[in-house]
């Protein structure tokens, strides 16, 4: 059995040399390139530095004997593809992933979705390190702008996967790792521009060994764009930095990266018949109704768009890490942590109800206003992990905790006839803490020279505590929503699984996992907003996840199947509805599924041309659902066995890679099936299929002086198709009468990014 280390080592310093488990990760044609130039002998620093860089990210990662479905992208795929468009839009090849944008062209509020899972279920680490936020669970990836360039490798796995530090993967996990220091100075230089004012700017210099000790690596860039629906603008300003001593078998690394993003709001969506009559770049957000406004709807009426209505938010995140390889088989890494976070977001109310303004005249009805939310983000720890490695074992075994704080307020910087001093104070006021801690152990154990052990035991303690009151004003009450929590949880996570190799390029695979994981946030205080329990609280989710693989794998061909049946207890269900700051709302429902088969292929046909498939079918349902949706038409009734809401029964994609010396042409299309908004099957409330195809091309030169330049133009939208990634939906009863209301993010049509990188 392959060690940990040495997969590792290889994933960090392989060009394209991808997974058995995966499709998407090919022989690259920089690879193929790179055989034709004198190889030099690798240094014996390079070497001991790679594997010590690999120690750090041995807790989270699967090895290619590992009983779990997942795929592997390198830094040099990731490069390829990285124009500025954020990580997800990189991921949407993968199998059984979705990727969703707000702004129509892949940068700025974008998510994703693995198996029907959304992003709060995804467990997100980057040198082991959770990037989940732990109060909402969701990954923000416009807060850490340009972080694919700051990215080594990736790893997405697919069901609970391994243990990991953080929120519960109840989807997948997806693990990345900062880019690893090189030995020689170096640095690049990258530029792109194209359809909708889109932009990156990027420079990266990187200092080499020292002295045979140290080493510095820095990074600057800036994305911006105007997105495709109107305001959608974004701007995102970045860092990246390193500094490290390597001293044999030790390596200190300090790390800072993170930046500052300022994007308009677009959450609200647009419907059906808002695009009929406006287009679909058209949405509400920051519309006003004034009697001179510059633009005049379909009704007569004038309207104007505030200026800033915009979400701010600043990010910086350090990290500490001290790898030490002890002789050849015990290791260990220490990491660790801290993360600042600020930001704020405004917005203009249009003839708001002032009764939801605790620190207003209550003698008022309604006003306009501009008001803020702001919110401050503390999270520290330390992760640690120790490697034991033997010629038919492999152990690992650590743990982790982390504590987090977050206060929440809000305050008004304009009210229509009032004074600041009428104003002023907040309107709300709330804060979080949170303790996270777990132990764990793996092991890797050759039963034979063809059959291996799996075996992974996880204990996870959570401790969760909200006060104060929240920014709903509850009508039933009439006082500002209090927010009393106080939780414990303790889970108990095993994995275990086999692996059998009958010859050396086959390879099956079982395993069986439990994971569970905890409520959001707004899981508990938006609840009110859609139970008929208002004073019930959420339960946590328990997940029990069967996997059964096959992998083939050749020089030429990779082809593997992979069974999944999930089984949850009081899974946290999408409604179709989201709070007004675009958080979806969830209800626990007692027994639900999620099973499938995922396909993946990749054949090599020649030296100069690859093709590759993946595809997943699945079938995704609630058992016996009861809608409890407290203002719901089928309120009280059993409707049975009914698909999960954004749980597409398809995902499928598949490319054509021709390359030959320098020029590379590669087409990629991805298909996603019907969604429903709701858990009722309702056609009024739900996302078309669509399928879209994107064309790069790039060119490569390669030199003395310059060590690469790189031309590359992407056509996204190939076949020019009409069609949203994402949207929300609700029903409602008025006077009688039934009304479905669902809005929508429409993509842009075809529209083009070009770059130009070059590499010393």
């Amino acid at each position: 059995m392959k060690r940990i280390f040495h997969f590792l080592v290889s994933v960090l310093s392989t060009v394209g040399t991808g997974s058995v488990a995966t499709a998407t990760t090919l022989p690259s044609p920089f690879a193929e390139a790179a055989k034709d130039q004198p190889q030099a002998a690798i240094h014996q620093d390079s070497m001991r530095l790679y594997e010590l860089q690999a120690i750090e990210v041995t807790a989270t990662r699967a090895g290619e004997q590992t009983p779990v479905a997942f795929a592997n992208l390198s830094k040099e795929e990731i490069e390829r593809n990285n124009y500025g468009l954020d990580i997800p839009s990189l991921l949407a090849l993968t199998p059984s992933m979705v990727a969703t944008n707000e702004t129509g062209i892949g940068i700025g509020g974008t998510s994703m979705r693995l198996r029907g899972t959304d992003a709060t279920r995804l467990n997100v680490t980057i040198n082991g390190v959770a990037m989940n936020n732990p109060d909402s669970h969701s990954m923000y990836w416009y807060d850490t702008p340009d972080l694919a360039s700051a990215v080594g490798d990736m790893q997405v796995q697919r069901g609970a996967g391994t243990s990991t530090h953080g929120t519960g993967a109840f989807g997948g996990a997806i693990s990345m790792t900062t880019s690893s220091l090189d030995t020689d100075f170096g640095g690049d230089i990258s530029m792109s521009y194209g359809s909708y004012n889109t932009q990156k700017q990027a420079v990266h210099l990187s200092s080499g060994l020292m002295k045979d000790h140290w080493m510095v690596d820095a990074r600057l860039t800036h994305i911006g764009s105007d997105g495709y629906v109107e305001r959608g603008a974004t701007d995102l300003k970045s860092y990246f930095l390193q500094g490290a001593y390597y001293n044999g078998r030790t390596v200190v690394k300090l790390l800072s990266f993170g930046g500052k993003a300022k994007t308009y709001l677009t959450y609200n969506g647009v419907s059906k018949e808002e695009m009929e009559l406006y287009g679909r770049r058209y949405h509400t957000s920051g519309q006003y109704s004034t009697e001179y406004g510059p633009y005049e709807l379909a009704d007569g009426s004038r309207v104007a768009y505030h200026d800033d209505e915009t979400d701010n938010y600043l990010q910086l995140n350090n990290q500490l890490l001290l790898s030490h390889q002890f002789g050849n088989r015990w290791a260990m890494n220490l990491t660790g942590f801290y993360t600042y976070g600020y930001g704020y977001y405004k917005q203009y109310k249009d003839d708001a109800w002032l009764m939801g303004y605790d620190n207003l005249p209550t003698d008022i009805e309604t006003a306009d206003l501009i008001r803020q939310k702001k919110m401050e983000n503390h999270f520290g720890g330390l992760n640690a992990t120790f490697s034991y490695t033997a010629k038919s074992l492999d152990l690992l075994f650590g743990g982790s905790y982390s504590f987090y704080n977050s206060p929440h307020w809000g305050t008004l910087d304009w009210v229509e006839g009032m004074t600041p001093e009428q104003h002023a104070g907040r309107w709300y006021d709330n804060n979080v803490e949170k303790h996270d801690a777990n132990l764990f152990a793996k092991v890797n154990w050759d039963i034979t020279r063809k059959l291996q052990l799996f075996a992974d035991l996880q204990y996870r303690f959570v401790n969760y505590h909200a006060w104060g009151t929240n920014d709903n004003y509850d009508w039933t009450t009439y006082e500002m929503q209090p927010i009393a929590v106080d939780k414990q949880y303790h889970f108990l996570n095993p994995h275990i699984g086999l692996s059998y190799n009958p010859s050396e390029r086959h390879n099956l695979y079982a395993s069986f996992a439990i994971a569970q994981k905890e409520p959001t946030r707004a899981d508990f205080t938006d609840r009110y907003l859609f139970s008929s329990d208002r004073e019930a609280t959420p339960s946590p989710e328990l997940l029990y996840d069967y996997e059964l693989g096959y992998r083939y794998t050749a020089p030429r061909l990779q082809l593997g199947v992979n069974l999944y049946y999930m089984s949850y207890r009081d899974q946290l269900i999408h409604t179709g509805m989201v709070n007004d700051s675009s958080d979806a709302l969830n209800v626990n429902v007692p027994e639900s599924y999620r099973c499938g088969v995922e396909l993946t292929a990749a054949w090599q046909a020649t030296k100069w041309f690859t093709l590759g498939a993946n595809a997943t079918w699945s079938r995704n349902k609630i058992r016996d659902y009861v809608d409890l949706l407290s203002e719901s038409p089928t309120y009280g009734q059993n409707l049975g066995e009914m698909t999960i809401s954004y749980s597409p029964a398809v995902v499928a994609g598949g490319f054509l890679d021709f390359h030959v010396k320098g020029f590379e042409a590669v087409l990629r299309t991805n298909y996603v099936s019907e969604q429903f908004f709701t858990n009722t099957e309702n056609e009024a409330l739900k996302l078309d299929a669509y399928s879209t195809t994107h064309l790069d091309l790039g060119y490569t030169l390669r030199g003395k002086a310059l060590k690469q330049v790189r031309f590359g133009v992407t056509i996204y939208n190939l076949f020019n198709a009409t069609y949203e990634s994402n949207g929300y939906g609700y029903s409602y009863m008025y006077d009688g009468k039934r009304y479905d209301e669902a809005f929508y993010f429409p993509q842009a049509p075809l529209h083009v990014l070009a770059n130009v990188s070059v590499k010393f």
